[in-house]
């Protein structure tokens, strides 16, 4: 794709030692199309590399599960737990590579809120708390979530080496980095909200403990692989908690940031959960969350929500509010959008039946298929 560019987005830009044609990043998002043993289909190889060909320079994974005990969350959501799914992710690796896009793992534990887990029976969290809401059926769950079997000191050990075994195997199968998700209500997160963790040893209480855990799998996935990109995702909102923040405001945000600077990370990942960023990354005191990250640790952030909106997108740049954007209902409904922008062509608007009755990539196909007709 050659173009002059001018919307700031189009602008390349070096993540880490990474470096990436423009600043838009395909954002995680669940597609529980992996066959049952978790293993990533031809089917999902496509739809990646479509990204990559769209002009995307970077894609990150769906949530990959890191182990074969309590991690997965989904059905047929994709792992890097075994030789098989390293396997099937090279091919996917291989195909944004060749359209010139580079791709990241994001690597995830669900704790409390997995809804789908040939593995086990029972779920596990900080504590034995219910979590809020209900399982989602676009997911393949329905209903409330059970009540978690609270973690042992030596289970969360045995957790903390499956995040770094995955990423292992994320460098075998030939990704450029992994992503450490402590966002969106999952394992991690859980330990860092106040209402789930009420433990009391060294990994609950004050936010300075309750980020321990988050602290503790990125230091040790930096070190297993530190040839490969390391970040981190956090958010405030959840899957099944809109609403929340941080209930320390500004003040539990920098400890939570100075937390992730120490671990050797190089970027950090803020998301939305759905929202729009202005809606969930302006602070009490008209600052923005994603601005704070950046001041405090230095490091490159990624902002999340609306960031297919160009004007919007164009503030967070020039703002100094981020360095990169991901889009995760932009990018389905426009597999091509930096071509798009680059172009300066009018953007399809994202219709929700691209992810209805199910969140699967065969659907979205369809989708578009029946546009097509």
């Amino acid at each position: 794709m050659t173009t002059t560019v001018e919307h700031p987005a189009l602008a390349p830009v070096t993540l880490g030692d990474l470096a990436l044609r423009n600043r838009y990043a395909v954002a995680p998002m669940t597609r529980v199309s992996a066959s049952p043993d978790g293993t990533p289909t031809g089917e999902m190889a496509d739809y990646y590399a479509e990204f990559a060909r769209g002009g995307f320079g970077l894609v990150i994974s769906e949530g990959t599960y890191t182990d074969t005990a309590a991690s997965q969350g989904y059905l047929n959501q994709p792992g890097l737990a075994r030789d098989e799914h390293v396997a099937g992710w090279r091919v996917v690796t291989a195909g944004v590579r060749a359209a010139g896009g580079r791709m990241i793992a994001q690597l995830m534990h669900a704790g409390a809120i997995s809804q789908g887990n040939p593995h086990r029976e029972h779920t596990v969290g900080p504590s034995a708390v219910q979590p809020r809401g209900e399982m989602m059926p676009a997911y393949g769950g329905s209903g409330p979530w059970p009540a978690p079997r609270e973690l042992t000191t030596a289970e969360i050990d045995d957790i903390v080496d499956g995040f770094a075994a995955a990423a292992r195997r994320a460098r075998q199968a030939g990704f450029d980095g992994v992503e450490v998700h402590a966002a969106n209500g999952y394992l991690l997160d859980q330990f860092l909200t106040d209402y789930t963790n009420q433990r009391a040893d060294s990994y609950g209480g004050p936010v300075s403990h309750r980020i321990r855990l988050t602290a503790r799998v990125v230091t040790a996935v930096a070190e297993a692989v530190p040839e490969l990109l390391t970040g981190v995702r956090l958010s405030q909102t959840k899957v099944n908690d809109f609403t929340y923040r941080w209930p320390g405001g500004r003040d539990d945000a920098e400890v939570i940031f100075a937390a992730v600077a120490e671990t050797g990370a190089d970027y950090l990942h803020i998301a939305s959960e759905g929202r729009n960023w202005l809606e969930t990354a302006k602070l009490a005191d008209g600052g923005t969350i994603t601005a704070l990250a950046r001041r405090v640790t230095g490091l490159p952030v990624i902002a999340n929500g609306g960031m297919h909106d160009p004007t919007q997108a164009h503030e967070v740049l020039t703002g100094g509010h981020a360095d990169l954007l991901s889009l995760g209902h932009g990018a389905l409904a426009n597999p091509d959008l930096p071509a798009r922008v680059a172009a300066a062509e009018p953007l399809e608007e994202f219709d929700r039946a691209m992810v209805s009755p199910t969140v699967t990539v065969a659907n979205a196909r369809r989708w578009r298929e029946s546009r097509q007709a």
